[in-house]
């Protein structure tokens, strides 16, 4: 089960934590050093994809010279998100490397990356009050 707990902080920010200790500051646009909400979700739309993407295209002999990639998304309503889109950027070592790092990233988007699958299939979000 996945769990952070969000709260806001006495500087009047806010931050989420995890059990293991991790840390993220967020807050509105406006303000320096910190996520906004949305550019977290978009983080962990990339995270999910790339920390799968990795460790298999590795596993398959082909440690990609650079692998980044950019996720985005533009609001079509003021409170709504549009289509997400990831964009990689990546240096491969071979052409060989080429086919395996399409091969694989095309998997992880379509089957392994929980983030984008629950974004794409509409997630049910709960509310809870005290």
């Amino acid at each position: 089960m996945a769990n952070v707990r969000v709260e806001r902080t006495e500087d009047g920010g806010f931050r989420a934590t995890n059990a293991r200790g991790a840390e993220v500051r967020m807050g509105g646009g406006d303000e320096d050093g910190v996520f906004t909400p949305v550019e977290l979700l978009l983080a962990a739309v990339g995270g999910c994809n790339i920390v799968t993407v990795e460790p298999l295209t590795a596993k398959r002999g082909h440690r990609l010279v650079r692998l980044a990639m950019t996720v985005q998304a533009d609001k079509v309503e003021p409170s709504k998100l549009g289509p997400v889109t990831v964009t990689y950027d990546v240096e491969l070592p071979s052409e060989e490397a080429d086919e395996v790092f399409r091969a694989v990233a095309e998997r992880v988007h379509e089957k392994y990356c929980t983030v984008s699958r629950s974004l794409q299939e509409g997630t049910e979000v709960r509310l809870e009050l005290p």
